[in-house]
């Protein structure tokens, strides 16, 4: 199995579509750029894996 394989992403255009329904406009490149830096301390990557394994898997 390849450990390294990623599950999931966010890319640019997922940013870009969520900046323009809240702010009425894209993101500016210094702007994305602190979407990337910091977006990993706002998801609780370990709760979402939790949740699924809970709701979908047997244990």
């Amino acid at each position: 199995m390849n450990t390294s394989k990623i599950i999931y992403s966010i890319n640019i255009e997922d940013v870009q579509n969520v900046a323009e329904e809240k702010l009425g406009r894209k993101l500016k490149a210094n702007e994305l750029e602190i979407i990337e830096d910091k977006i990993g301390d706002y998801i609780d990557w370990y709760s979402a894996i939790d949740m699924v394994m809970q709701n979908e898997i047997l244990y």
